[in-house]
């Protein structure tokens, strides 16, 4: 379903609560049914409060004379509230999936775990590659290429290669010389 309405509307005076059979405004979040342009149907967009771009787009429902849509009503309002929470939420965990990975493998350090952490930047995006025991201490701490592909493969060699010679570091680190 495509929209190409202007949603500046959405966001203007945003803290009004607004109940009106087309476009419902409540806790942070704005239901606007819209004429489905790929069809004769119709639509709903939920917007959170403050962003430009809808977080949920579904279809609605037609009304009685088939022809115009349903009006929102509280029930629909709570559950499309509910529904597009869940959509940012998944993302949420999605994106930070992406950005933080751990893998737990034996060496002969013993069970050590390495976490590679990739933050985002649209200049410079950095990854770090650390490594800690058992016990939480940190036993290894390097910038990794953004290439970097952590698997168990890949953890294994790094924490047998002596973390490539970050031993000295890493003591510099648990010791708080830094």
């Amino acid at each position: 379903m495509s929209i190409h309405e202007d949603h500046d509307d959405l966001t203007s005076d945003s803290a009004a609560t607004i109940f009106e059979p087309r476009l419902w405004r409540d806790k942070g979040w704005t239901a606007k049914v819209i004429k489905n342009e790929d069809d004769d149907g119709w639509a709903v967009a939920m917007t959170l409060e403050g962003e430009a771009e809808p977080a949920l787009v579904g279809p609605w429902t037609m009304g009685r004379n088939k022809k115009d849509p349903k009006p929102l009503d509280v029930n629909a309002f709570n559950t499309l509230v509910k529904t597009a929470s869940e959509v940012i939420r998944r993302h949420e965990q999605q994106l930070q999936a992406q950005l933080h990975k751990q893998i737990t493998v034996s060496c002969a350090q013993g069970r050590v775990t390495v976490s590679l952490d990739i933050e985002p930047d649209e200049e410079q995006p950095r990854a770090r590659l650390s490594a800690h025991d058992e016990g939480g201490d940190l036993l290894a701490d390097c910038a990794a290429p953004l290439s970097f592909k952590l698997d168990r493969a890949s953890a294994t060699a790094w924490a047998d290669g002596d973390f490539s010679g970050q031993k000295a570091r890493s003591a510099e680190v648990r010791s708080g010389l830094r």
